[in-house]
């Protein structure tokens, strides 16, 4: 495709959006990150936005809670991306009346990156969060606003890197998977997708000026990464030529641990629930009407396997 559109990105310097921001750099188009005062001045950040301005990208002082700012943003660009953070999704409505002001939007692609939106398959807090995001999409189509939605499923570096072991932060991070005992969730034969997140990256610019992606839901499922818990474990079982000892975290037990757990424990647990118990990564089909498969449509990206990610920690 000659033509590429400039590409505004809002949470570009987050965990999802900071790949998304250089990918689209990368891959040729104008690239916009709107980016907070607070967040350009913020030691954590400064690395991360030098790498964008060395990348060509253009920084825009902005804040989806300054609708005046977002306006002048969105009229510069084609397409506008969101990878605001789970607690900004309901805050998306200001995305939302900003793009329908401007005017001029191509495509949005809202902040989903993640598992398919069946709040039937969760519990709360997570049940809630899912219930959040199918309220944008259903507001994204009142307002006519051109949109794909892009189910990434699993983030690799969420979990294989430590079989999802409490990310502590800090030096106290648990980051190679365990040599010993592993702790598997349910009975791990539900299956679940990880991709790698540069994938999910290459996979979300590929899909901005694809007319088979238009107001359609591009589902990210690499056939290599369908796994389960049990499966993933066994791959590393043998890279490293052990068996390990192996808990289960059954569904009772698991329900009892959400309830009795603080924000924001509570809610990563309840995506451990309905991710490994209650399988919603895997239960949605693709439904040809309305959705497309990232890795059938772009046969040409070699995606990274699950068993070629966990390689690194051997």
């Amino acid at each position: 495709m000659a033509h590429k559109s400039k590409i505004l990105i809002i949470g570009g310097t987050g965990y999802i959006g900071k790949y998304i921001v250089e990918e689209s750099a990368k891959a040729g188009h104008p690239t916009f990150a709107l980016v907070r005062e607070n967040t350009a001045s913020n030691p954590e950040k400064s690395k991360l936005i030098e790498s964008f301005k060395s990348s060509g990208v253009t920084l825009l002082n902005g804040d989806i809670y300054h609708h005046e700012s977002l306006v002048k943003a969105i009229k510069q660009v084609d397409v506008v991306i969101s990878a605001v953070g789970i607690q900004q999704i309901a805050d998306q409505v200001n995305i939302i009346a900003a793009i329908k002001e401007a005017g001029n939007i191509k495509r949005f692609l809202p902040s989903e990156f993640g598992s398919a939106v069946d709040p039937a398959k969760a519990v709360d807090p997570f049940k809630h969060h899912l219930e959040v995001k199918a309220s944008i999409r259903r507001s994204i189509e009142a307002e006519g606003i051109p949109y794909t939605y892009l189910l990434s499923n699993g983030f690799a570096g969420y979990f294989l890197p430590n079989f999802g072991i409490a990310r502590t932060g800090g030096t106290g991070s648990v980051t190679a998977p365990p040599r010993d005992k592993v702790e598997i969730i349910g009975d791990g034969n539900t299956k679940v997708i990880f991709s790698k997140e540069e994938d999910i990256a290459t996979y979300t610019i590929k899909a901005v000026d694809d007319p088979r992606t238009l107001n359609k839901i591009l589902h990210i499922r690499p056939p290599a990464n369908i796994l389960s818990f049990n499966e993933i474990v066994s791959l590393w079982e043998k890279k490293i030529g052990k068996t390990l000892e192996k808990t289960y975290l059954l569904e009772d037990q698991l329900l009892k641990k959400i309830q009795e757990s603080p924000s924001p424990l509570n809610l990563r647990l309840s995506i451990k629930h309905a991710t490994f118990v209650k399988g919603n990564l895997t239960n949605s089909e693709v439904k040809t009407s309305f959705g497309v498969e990232a890795s059938e449509l772009y046969p040409d990206v070699k995606y990274t396997t699950a068993d070629e990610y966990l390689d690194q920690f051997v």
